[in-house]
């Protein structure tokens, strides 16, 4: 596995008081986006690290599975985030493709699980309608805005801009649920 440059801010240490450090997960088979925020009380959003794990390779599918727990579960250790959002999946071209899919999804979501992290999904739309302000954005406009919602002035790889669109999509729900005083349980998406 390979997991290019993350950002240079490190997030070893706790959340700033009255933030929450938030896990955006952009699931994939081989590379998964990995973005760490945390947004303040006051509505601003700080991008902690973002990055790619690269699982893909001629190893085994269950190998690359094991290098997606690994991997986000290394990073959660160092990060130490609150809450993980991650996107839900969406139809593949093909049935192997979706399968491979939900599969990864399932690994990334067993590592935050397994830390006793709330896991909060999002659908592509929904992410691109937060972030963007149109449920039909294209790739480049997601990763334009994150960049600009983040204050980042370097480009992001795709997937990375992804993984931080799903934080940056929690961040916002979240903060919107709390202004109107819904407790967490209720706005929760049952499975």
């Amino acid at each position: 596995m390979s997991i290019e440059t993350p950002s240079p801010v490190p997030g070893s240490r706790p959340p700033a008081t009255g933030c929450i450090r938030i896990l955006g997960i952009d699931p994939g088979s081989l590379r998964t986006g990995v973005g760490v925020i945390e947004a303040g009380a006051d509505g601003k959003l700080r991008c902690l690290l973002h990055t790619t794990l690269h699982v893909g390779g001629d190893d085994d599918f269950p190998q690359r599975l094991a290098r997606i727990y690994d991997g986000l579960s290394a990073i959660i250790d160092e990060h130490r985030p609150q809450e993980v959002a991650i996107e839900r999946v969406f139809m593949a071209k093909n049935a192997d493709s979706a399968l491979k899919l939900g599969q990864a999804r399932g690994a990334a979501i067993c590592a935050a699980v397994g830390r006793a992290l709330a896991v909060h999904e999002y659908a592509p739309t929904a992410i691109k309608q937060a972030v963007v302000g149109g449920g039909r954005a294209d790739k480049s406009q997601v990763q334009h805005m994150v960049g600009v919602l983040l204050g980042l002035r370097d480009a992001l790889q795709a997937d990375a801009a992804d993984a931080l669109a799903v934080a940056i999509t929690h961040a916002h729900t979240r903060a919107g649920v709390q202004r109107i005083g819904l407790p967490a349980t209720a706005w929760r998406r049952r499975r």
